[in-house]
């Protein structure tokens, strides 16, 4: 063996033995798929309800999924245009902002249940109210400020009904969080408020709010909602293998199951930019965004 030859097998050998030495390293350069969702509920919650999802990704796209949480609803607005983030569970409000701000963010695949979503406005199962009308003169709870089912569409259907919130209700709080604006109204911290359809059956279902002391006063209509995601110059092959993955999930398959139930759905659709165009119209309504 020449002296070329020698010198070329050592650098193989000392680049294996570093990789050896210190193996994390080598993972944290294999390529990374940055997920991120919208904090309407606590970051604990999401990264429980996102942990199956993630590792199935890892096993459908071939590379690591890392969670980053979001501590406000434009962190992940300004993680996606600045390329810090690859795929966000948006609302759809959040996604017609990320959209304007990116011009080619793709919205991909969303749970069937959000197109056809709804929110649902609660008050205390004692409180007299009957109608939307019922609750002018109360404490009105919101969600997020830039929720769509815990603020835009809610305010967009109070506008349609004759109510204007900051005029008709005694005082307009914004709680940050469905789950928030769901112990408000059932604790009687609020007369009223309003909050997404799935955290508050989720919240029954685990028994984390008491039936018999909270109502559903009204259901909205029916509108587009949450969608995940991502970057429009991610590479294409990879899109497609997320959009693959996100369509092979069969409820009839139990590992698929733990998937779905977690995601609060029992299947995902492909969605488009042209679903949330009424969001878009009901924001500018609102002027909740300019033109």
């Amino acid at each position: 063996m020449n002296d070329f030859m020698m010198a070329k097998l050592g650098v193989c050998l000392a680049v294996c033995l570093v990789l050896l030495a210190n193996p994390a390293r080598a993972a944290d350069e294999a390529p990374v798929l940055r997920v991120s969702m919208v904090p309407e509920e606590p970051p604990a919650e999401l990264q429980r309800k996102l942990a199956p999802l993630m590792a199935y990704l890892e096993k459908a796209t071939g590379r690591k999924v890392q969670f980053i949480p979001a501590t406000t609803y434009q962190a992940t607005i300004d993680g996606l245009a600045n390329k810090q983030l690859d795929m966000v569970w948006y609302g759809g409000l959040t996604f017609v902002e990320a959209r304007r701000r990116t011009g080619n963010a793709i919205p991909l695949i969303q749970r069937v249940e959000d197109a056809t979503f709804h929110s649902k406005f609660v008050v205390p199962a004692n409180s007299p109210a009957k109608t939307l009308m019922d609750l002018k003169g109360t404490q009105f709870a919101f969600g997020p400020a830039t929720s769509t089912s815990g603020h835009l569409m809610p305010r967009y259907f109070l506008m349609q009904a004759g109510i204007d919130p900051e005029r008709d209700f005694k005082k307009v709080i914004y709680s940050g969080a469905h789950d928030v604006t769901a112990r408000w109204v059932e604790t009687g911290k609020v007369d009223a408020g309003v909050l997404n359809e799935l955290v508050f059956q989720r919240l029954l279902n685990e028994k984390k709010i008491d039936p018999a002391k909270i109502r559903v006063l009204w259901t909205s209509p029916a509108y587009f909602n949450y969608n995940w995601t991502v970057r429009g110059d991610l590479e294409p092959e990879l899109v497609e293998k997320i959009r693959a993955a996100f369509l092979a999930l069969d409820a009839s398959k139990p590992e698929h199951k733990v998937i779905l139930d977690s995601q609060q759905t029992k299947k995902f659709i492909e969605t488009k930019v042209e679903n949330y165009q009424s969001i878009e119209a009901a924001a500018k309504a609102t002027k909740l965004i300019a033109d």
